[in-house]
Protein backbone atom coordinates (compact mmCIF):
# COMPACT_ATOMS: atom_id res chain seq x y z
CA UNK A 1 0.00 0.00 0.00
CA UNK A 2 1.60 3.45 -1.14
CA UNK A 3 0.56 6.37 0.86
CA UNK A 4 1.06 10.09 -1.12
CA UNK A 5 0.79 12.97 1.51
CA UNK A 6 -0.21 16.58 0.64
CA UNK A 7 0.94 17.24 3.69
CA UNK A 8 3.90 15.73 5.93
CA UNK A 9 2.61 13.52 8.37
CA UNK A 10 2.88 14.40 12.70
CA UNK A 11 5.71 11.37 12.87
CA UNK A 12 8.96 10.72 11.42
CA UNK A 13 9.79 7.55 10.77
CA UNK A 14 12.83 5.59 10.81
CA UNK A 15 12.50 4.91 7.14
CA UNK A 16 11.53 8.21 6.63
CA UNK A 17 14.24 9.54 8.61
CA UNK A 18 16.76 7.80 6.70
CA UNK A 19 15.28 8.71 3.35
CA UNK A 20 15.38 12.75 4.17
CA UNK A 21 18.94 11.79 5.33
CA UNK A 22 19.67 10.52 1.90
CA UNK A 23 18.33 13.61 0.48
CA UNK A 24 20.08 15.83 2.68
CA UNK A 25 23.11 14.29 1.92
CA UNK A 26 22.70 14.20 -2.12
CA UNK A 27 21.48 17.92 -2.04
CA UNK A 28 24.65 18.44 -0.02
CA UNK A 29 27.28 17.38 -2.05
CA UNK A 30 25.60 18.66 -5.03
CA UNK A 31 25.53 22.02 -3.42
CA UNK A 32 29.20 21.89 -2.45
CA UNK A 33 29.69 20.80 -5.94
CA UNK A 34 28.55 23.68 -7.93
CA UNK A 35 29.90 26.00 -5.35
CA UNK A 36 33.54 25.46 -5.70
CA UNK A 37 32.96 24.80 -9.23
CA UNK A 38 31.82 28.60 -9.41
CA UNK A 39 35.19 29.71 -8.27
CA UNK A 40 37.00 27.79 -11.06
CA UNK A 41 34.69 28.31 -14.05
CA UNK A 42 35.66 31.83 -15.91
CA UNK A 43 32.74 31.38 -18.37
CA UNK A 44 29.55 33.57 -16.72
CA UNK A 45 27.01 32.00 -18.34
CA UNK A 46 28.41 28.52 -16.39
CA UNK A 47 28.45 30.33 -13.76
CA UNK A 48 25.28 31.54 -14.24
CA UNK A 49 23.75 27.71 -14.34
CA UNK A 50 25.83 26.70 -11.82
CA UNK A 51 25.08 29.79 -9.18
CA UNK A 52 21.27 28.60 -9.94
CA UNK A 53 21.98 25.39 -9.28
CA UNK A 54 23.26 26.14 -6.32
CA UNK A 55 20.26 28.05 -5.20
CA UNK A 56 18.09 25.07 -6.14
CA UNK A 57 20.26 22.48 -3.75
CA UNK A 58 20.32 25.22 -1.10
CA UNK A 59 16.71 25.84 -1.11
CA UNK A 60 16.14 21.85 -0.96
CA UNK A 61 18.93 21.56 2.09
CA UNK A 62 16.68 24.35 3.79
CA UNK A 63 12.98 22.58 3.31
CA UNK A 64 14.90 19.14 4.81
CA UNK A 65 16.19 21.10 7.64
CA UNK A 66 12.70 22.76 8.64
CA UNK A 67 10.63 19.24 8.46
CA UNK A 68 13.82 17.93 10.89
CA UNK A 69 13.36 20.87 12.87
CA UNK A 70 9.58 20.12 13.18
CA UNK A 71 9.78 16.60 13.96
CA UNK A 72 7.66 16.03 11.30
CA UNK A 73 4.79 18.28 13.72
CA UNK A 74 2.77 20.87 11.08
CA UNK A 75 2.27 23.44 13.53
Amino acid sequence: MENNYEVVPNIISCKDLDYLSDMFNWNYGAYKSTSNAINSVTDNEIKDMLSKASNVFQGNISKILDILNRGGNNE
